[in-house]
Parts: C-alpha cells; sequence; structure tokens
C-alpha cells in the first residue's frame, strides 16, 4: 500500500491508499470549513468531487461560503426541484427566473396558483432526495450525442443552445432516470444537499440554501415586492422583443435584426426614465437620491434623468457624493486594517447635510471637490445656490442609506434604485447572474478608460462586493422606484472586447478559474460588432465609449 502525500489548504495530510476520491477527502476535512465542501483546486484546475486522485498534490477546497460554491449548490437544488416536480406533477417543466434576495425563483409550468400544500409538497419531495442520496452521474457526450440526447427527449431549448458549445464534450447530468444539462459543476449525489428552503412568491416559488453558506442553516425568505416588479416588468420587455433565451438573441442577431431591437430597448429605457421624470415633478420632491451597485450605469441615468426633467421645465443641479469624502488620513478602517472607503463613515455626513440644508433654505455653498490623487478636500471658492423649483440630484453607493441625508426632511427626498437585472438566460434551467453583467461591463470600462487590466478589476471586485452587501442592498426597497440599466443586447456587444481582456489573464493567475468560467459562458452569445444603432446616450457607451454624456 503506497502513501499519498497532500497539502490541503495550508495543511498535510497522508493518506495509505492506492487511489482516493475529493470526495473521500472532503468527508475526512469537512469539520474544518464552515460551509459544504463543494469542489477542489488542483494546479489551478478545478475538479468535482467524483475526481480520483493517484498521487500526492496540493488541494484547496471551495466550500459554500466562497460564490463558486454557493452557485454549485443552488445548481444542485434546482435539480433537486426538477426532480421533484416531475414526480409531482408529472413531467410539469420548471423554469429557473432570476435569482430574489438570497435564493433563486422559479416557476411551474401549468401551475399558475402553487397552493401552500404545494409547497409543502415539493419542499418534502426534494428533502425525501436528500434523505435517499440518490447518484447524481456525471456523463461526458460528445457535443452532437449531446444534442441529439435532448432532441429525442423532447428538450430542445437544450439542443438548441448547446449548438453553440465551443468544446468537444458536454456533461449532461443524470439522476432517477431524469438528464440535464447545467452550466458548471454538480455534487456526486443528493445526499449533499441537506439545507434547503421552499417559500412561496407570486406566481411561482423561492428555492433557499444554508445561510451565507453556513452549513446547518437555511435562509429565511424576505419578501421584496418591488425589485420583484421590477423583475416582471424586465420580462415583459423580453417578451415584447420575442427573446426568452440566447438562442433567440443570437437569431436575431444571425439574422441582421439586430438594429430594430437594439432601437426597441434604447426606446423602452427613455420611456421608463421619462415616467419616473414626470413621478418626481408631481411628487414636488427637492432631494433626488440615486443608489446603484458598480458598473450600473447611473452616471448615464442621472444624465438622461436631468434631460428628461429639463423637458419638465425643471433644470437639476447634480451634487457628487464622492467631493464629500472626508481628508484620505481620516477614511475609517476595515476589520483588517485597510482603508474602507465603502464604508458611509468615509463621508463628510455633517458637512454633506449642512450643506444641503442651506441650499433647501435659498444659501449659497461653497463647491467642494475631493482630490484623489493628494487624498484631500479643495474648497474652489465657487458658490452654488437652486431656484425654488431646482431640485437636487445626488448619485452614489450611499444614496438610499438613511444615515446620509439624516437631517434633510423626509417629504423632500424621492429615492431611485438602479438594477442590473440580466434579461435573457442561457435556457429555461440556467440563468445568468446579474453580478457577472457588472463585471464584465466593468472590466470592459476598467480596461479601455482606467488602465487597469482584468486582475486588476478581479482583484477589487470582492471588495466592491462586499460594499454592495453591506451598503447598498439592504436599502433598495425603500426606493421610491426602481430602474433596470440592462439592455437585452450589450452582452453579444461587449463579448468580443471581454474576450481579449480575459485571454491576458495568466494560467498562474489566482484569478485564472474565474477567467475561463467567463470565457465559458460567453461562448454561448454572438458577436455584436455592429453598434452604429446604440446612440450616444445610451447606458451601454458608459461601458464600451461613444457616450455623449459621460
Amino acid at each position: 500500500m503506497k502513501t499519498l502525500k497532500f497539502m490541503v489548504d495550508g495543511e498535510a495530510l497522508e493518506i495509505e491508499k492506492e487511489s482516493i476520491k475529493l470526495s473521500e477527502i472532503a468527508n475526512m476535512l469537512e469539520d474544518r470549513y464552515e460551509g459544504y465542501i463543494c469542489m477542489g483546486v488542483i494546479n489551478n484546475k478545478l475538479y468535482d468531487l467524483n475526481r480520483t486522485l493517484y498521487r500526492g498534490c496540493e488541494i484547496n477546497f471551495i466550500d459554500t461560503t466562497a460564490v463558486e460554491g454557493d452557485r454549485m449548490y443552488f445548481r444542485g437544488l434546482s435539480f433537486l426541484l426538477m426532480l421533484a416536480c416531475r414526480d409531482l406533477y408529472h413531467g410539469s417543466k420548471v423554469y429557473i427566473k432570476h435569482s430574489i434576495g438570497d435564493g433563486l425563483y422559479c416557476v411551474v409550468e401549468d401551475m399558475p396558483i402553487l397552493t401552500d400544500e404545494d409547497i409543502k409538497d415539493i419542499k418534502n419531495k426534494m428533502l425525501e432526495y436528500v434523505r435517499e442520496d440518490h447518484e447524481i452521474i456525471c456523463r461526458y457526450l460528445p457535443n452532437d450525442q449531446a444534442i441529439e440526447k435532448f432532441s429525442k427527449l423532447g428538450r430542445f431549448e437544450k439542443a438548441e443552445i448547446l449548438k453553440y458549445r465551443t468544446e468537444d464534450l458536454t456533461k449532461v447530468y443524470e439522476c432517477c432516470g431524469y438528464f440535464d444539462y447545467f452550466y458548471g459543476y454538480m455534487y456526486p449525489s443528493t445526499g449533499y444537499l441537506k439545507d434547503l428552503g421552499v417559500a412561496k412568491m407570486a406566481d411561482g416559488l423561492v428555492i433557499l440554501g444554508p445561510e451565507k453558506g453556513v452549513k446547518g442553516t437555511v435562509t429565511k425568505f424576505k419578501e421584496m415586492p418591488k425589485l420583484s416588479d421590477v423583475y416582471r416588468e424586465s420580462e415583459t420587455w423580453s417578451e415584447a422583443l420575442g427573446i426568452d433565451t440566447v438562442v433567440d438573441l443570437n437569431r436575431i442577431i444571425e439574422n441582421n435584426l439586430y438594429g430594430e431591437m437594439i432601437r426597441t430597448v434604447e426606446a423602452l429605457h427613455e420611456k421608463k426614465i421619462a415616467e419616473i421624470a414626470d413621478t418626481i415633478v408631481k411628487s414636488n420632491k427637492k432631494i433626488i437620491l440615486i443608489a446603484a451597485p458598480s458598473s450600473s450605469g447611473k452616471t448615464s441615468f442621472a444624465h438622461r434623468l436631468s434631460t428628461q426633467l429639463r423637458v419638465n421645465g425643471l433644470h437639476t443641479l447634480a451634487i457628487s457624493l464622492d467631493d464629500y469624502f472626508v481628508n484620505r488620513v481620516d477614511t475609517p478602517r476595515n476589520e483588517d486594517g485597510e482603508a474602507d472607503y465603502e464604508s458611509i463613515e468615509s463621508i463628510d455626513i455633517k458637512r454633506f447635510n449642512s450643506d444641503l440644508n442651506k441650499l433647501l433654505a435659498g444659501e449659497e455653498i461653497e463647491k467642494i471637490k475631493f482630490d484623489f490623487m493628494d487624498g484631500v478636500r479643495v474648497y474652489t471658492g465657487e458658490k452654488i445656490s437652486i431656484d425654488e423649483k431646482q431640485p437636487i440630484i445626488l448619485e452614489g453607493i450611499h444614496g438610499l442609506n438613511p444615515i446620509l441625508t439624516k437631517s434633510i426632511e423626509e417629504s423632500l427626498k424621492f429615492r431611485i434604485y438602479i438594477s442590473v437585472i440580466t434579461q435573457v438566460n442561457l435556457d429555461d434551467h440556467n440563468r445568468i447572474p446579474t453580478t457577472d453583467l457588472r463585471l464584465i461591463r466593468r472590466m470592459v470600462r476598467d480596461y479601455q478608460f482606467r488602465g487597469m487590466n482584468a486582475e486588476t478589476t478581479m482583484d477589487i471586485w470582492p471588495s466592491v462586493r462586499r460594499g454592495e452587501e453591506k451598503n447598498i442592498f439592504p436599502h433598495q426597497e425603500q426606493a421610491d422606484v426602481m430602474f433596470n440599466s440592462a439592455s437585452i443586447y450589450e452582452i453579444p456587444v461587449l463579448k468580443k472586447q471581454v474576450i481579449k481582456i480575459l485571454k491576458e489573464v495568466s494560467e498562474t493567475s489566482r484569478h485564472h478559474l474565474e477567467a475561463v468560467r467567463l470565457r465559458k459562458l460567453l461562448q454561448y452569445f454572438d458577436e455584436l460588432n455592429d453598434i452604429d444603432d446604440i446612440g450616444p446616450t445610451a447606458i451601454i457607451r458608459e461601458f464600451i465609449g461613444g457616450s455623449r454624456i459621460v
């Protein structure tokens, strides 16, 4: 018997065996991890837990507290949902629609109204599969065979999307006679998915997993009616365009019908912004607060909203929250002792509220600017004021946080939240996370206009995401209106540039796996290189260039 020597997340492990699966090592070390182990990284390549090892190596495990692990866990929950609904509703089709809070919103075909009893039955059936611990078999089929298989099963949406794959082999997962294709890895069996919840929502349900990925917990579902309304509106827009999946989008591009699609999308955006402007005018609010996560296009949106308000006879004053940063030496520190520019305490709240109140009272204030090179406030000497009908537009990550404008009368505030909701999924069961779209946007913008490569953008992305979770998302339901800044055509437009940027990521980089994942996602989209129909005020211009308002 030989001895296999491993270094697992920095700790030595010796096992007397000829060979061993990653799942066996994961079971030995499970107590070391806060979440459920999902996958292993060996030589900067990702492997599922079925991987058999014949020699020692260095292993880094990914658990459900990591983004990649969370995605895999929800992939498994989606698979369980398919199995449960197949058994309960005679094969009724399930659609994985979009994320909502920390769960996934799903719809069951021919079940327009799910009762509380239905929800209970679905959850119990899913848990039954967990208890029985059925094997999830991964079969690597030649792509043409996978396409043929799904076509014979009448799963034409799967067959069509697989035609765009550039790899020769396709992973097809089978469990208890049910076959499916999922973009990404799956657990070896259903028994791994111990923590799950099911909640009723609108015409469907929400599936839930471990809270923040911590094993032994289940996230509690929180109703988010305003965000749900935006999702429904986005689905309505997609239906109006005749686009439900990436295949529909690709056909429009292939048939050179994209010009009308682009113009329609931009018209829908302009109509929505005009409606928001009309609402503001009717409300007679003086302070317009705009908040959004990174790369949501809030700068372009703010300019377009100002234009629509001018149409209504209102000339806005724009004030940047960035100019109210405290001097860099006074910036608060995070738990790692690093400067926390995402904290609301990085804003001079007292000075900010004082200036706003003076403006609202008809007084002049001195305009200040923040010098990002020297990290200090600059007093410009320029005096600014507003007239009686002139609203102030404020945009920044803390726009909806009540602490920001704590001394301003509530009746004067109008709050806007900008989201980036991907309106198209790969197929009925494989969604495109909104976070991916924002990251792609940011990589292209950073590369073109800020001299940053993909690795630099991905270095700071986790910090940006933590700031959003802490400072933006908790306040989004306080918005008076929400606006979806995503354009259904933008991934095909961004594809060529972002593929080039991602290819520059070294195979030895810690971001290599993420770069590979995004490149694999982008393979399903046709490129759209003719951008003449994208106007200079389109939000996507903020990222690709050619904007007249940024």
